[in-house]
């Protein structure tokens, strides 16, 4: 019996590009390139706090050695991609749009690619606790985009269980086909990581979610549950609309759950994990290997698309000159033409949210027409998949009226980029949102730092005031005790004085009755 889906409103359905790169198997590109001069190895390569440097210049380390050490909970490790030499840890051009930099490990390989020692880890003998310690120190985040911590989604949440655990296979954007190359090549490693997430989460049931346009995938999926014979796990195709591969979009099509706002999946007793994440998993825990790699599609204006597995910190450029880049080229995009970002340059390197690197040229990407005044048609919220209202958000943000545009839900926005697509006056709606949002994470970090400095100016006046009253309590003590010890001295004195009267009293008494006899 076939399993009953549901539809999300919105969506769009965009040329989606993809056959290009899959004529060729998934390559090692180490088996097929030199080793680069140097690995770049950002630091912060995931959301939360930047992991904190655990070598200096000049000292070797070996291929899967830790050399960034989580800051925190909401943080995961950084693994060297090479053995070799730490040329330095210094700042280096981010794969950011923004041109910024970070702190990166840089390493300059030593050709042996030796391993650290490393063995399975024996997660099913240990704590939820010492798992979930697992996975943030081998540096597992989500290679779905959002490249948020693993272990912290490796809860059986508030019932002690999960009902449904989604691994999401969908890989809607436009492009992009790494999810499916690996689903097609390497399932077992994914069934056996959805096995482990299953039992760690205790769900009563797996959906796989993989588009109906691969159906290669479906069909090899199958097969390999079947293969493993895999409890409680089950592929479905989904229907193919983008963005169904968005976590809320899906767990709406397979389990008819509409995650409301302010509210996370987990409430509803559901979890979401990308393919790719779940095969990381399978590696952390079942090879004891940390993740200093991932599969990634090179398309675009390139003579051989291809899907490479791709070491953290190779530069995109190196990459790239594998695929044979067309002299038109003018630009590298992290992801895809829906969602993705424009790099700084073409030698930042591969990081762990890379799922992509797009080249694009004028031909391929002309610049967008002139933008025009929006006409409020709204057909920007017709095919908006969260069901916002885009020409609302974007009339706030462009006019800096933060505060409405939070009321109208602005950061439940997964910049998807339908109604951009969709928007006849060619306004870059999602760069509006963009904005917004980093403007009100700004204003409330200048918030947070403001409200800690007069936290920090309020403590300092009350322990001045504490200490003036302390100091003050203890002058009157000593006070009290000085007076009442010279009042001490000064009872003593008179007592004394007293008695010297008394005995002159008696002397003078006594020579008189001397005299009178």
């Amino acid at each position: 019996m076939s399993r009953r889906l549901f539809n999300f409103n919105g969506g769009v359905k965009p040329p989606y590009n993809k056959e290009a790169s899959l004529g060729e198997a998934i390559a090692d590109f180490f088996a097929v390139a030199p080793m680069p001069a140097e690995f770049v190895i950002p630091l912060h390569q995931s959301v939360g706090g930047p992991p904190h440097p655990l070598v200096k210049a000049g000292e070797t380390v070996k291929k899967g050695q830790l050399i960034g050490g989580p800051d925190g909970n909401v943080s995961s490790a950084v693994h060297a991609s090479t053995s070799g030499r730490v040329k330095a840890v210094e700042m280096r051009l981010m794969p950011h749009t923004s041109g910024l930099s970070a702190l990166c490990v840089v390493i300059e390989p030593d050709g042996k690619d030796e391993w650290i020692d490393h063995a399975p880890v024996p997660w099913r003998s240990m704590s939820p606790g010492e798992v979930r310690d697992a996975l943030r120190d081998a540096g597992v985040v989500g290679l779905g985009g959002a490249v948020f911590p693993s272990h912290l989604k490796v809860n059986p949440g508030k019932q002690g269980h999960l009902d449904t655990l989604v691994i999401n296979g969908a890989e809607c954007e436009p492009f992009i086909t790494c999810d499916d190359m690996q689903m097609r090549q390497r399932p077992d490693g994914i069934i056996k990581g959805a096995a482990i997430l299953r039992d760690l989460t205790q769900a009563k049931q797996v959906l796989i979610g993989i588009e109906d346009n691969k159906p290669e995938a479906v069909a090899i999926m199958r097969a390999a549950v079947d293969r493993l014979q895999a409890e409680r796990i089950e592929i479905v195709a989904v229907p193919t609309r983008y963005p169904a591969g968005g976590a809320k979009q899906l767990i709406r099509v397979l389990t008819g759950i509409e995650v409301a706002h302010g509210k996370r999946s987990t409430d509803y007793g559901v979890q979401c994990f990308n393919t790719g994440t779940a095969h990381a998993i399978h590696d952390a825990l079942e090879l004891g290997r940390p993740m200093i790699s991932r599969i990634l599609t090179v398309a675009g204006n390139v003579d051989r698309p291809r899907n490479f597995e791709v070491r953290f910190g190779t530069p995109m450029n190196d990459v790239v000159a594998l695929c044979g880049a067309r002299p038109d080229s003018d630009r590298y995009i992290m992801g895809g033409p829906m969602m993705g970002y424009r790099m700084p340059a073409e030698t930042v390197p591969v990081v762990k949210a890379t799922n992509c690197i797009l080249v694009g040229s004028k031909a391929m990407f002309p610049p967008p027409p002139p933008e025009m005044p929006c006409i409020r048609c709204g057909e920007c919220a017709k095919a908006c998949p969260s069901d916002l209202a885009p020409f609302e958000l974007f009339w706030f943000s462009r006019a800096k009226i933060f505060g409405k545009a939070q009321e109208y839900h602005l950061f439940d926005c997964i910049e998807c980029g339908c109604c951009a697509y969709v928007c006849p006056a060619n306004i870059p709606l999602v760069d509006y949102y963009r904005f917004a949002k980093s403007e009100i994470w700004a204003r409330e970090n200048e918030k947070s730092a403001a409200d800690t400095a007069r936290e920090r100016y309020e403590f300092r006046l009350a322990r001045e005031e504490r200490d003036k009253a302390e100091k003050a309590t203890r002058l009157a003590a000593k006070a009290a005790e000085t007076k009442a010890k010279l009042a001490e001295q000064q009872a003593g004195s008179d007592a004394k004085k007293d008695l010297i009267a008394a005995a002159a009293a008696r002397v003078a008494d006594a020579e008189n009755k001397t005299n009178a006899s």
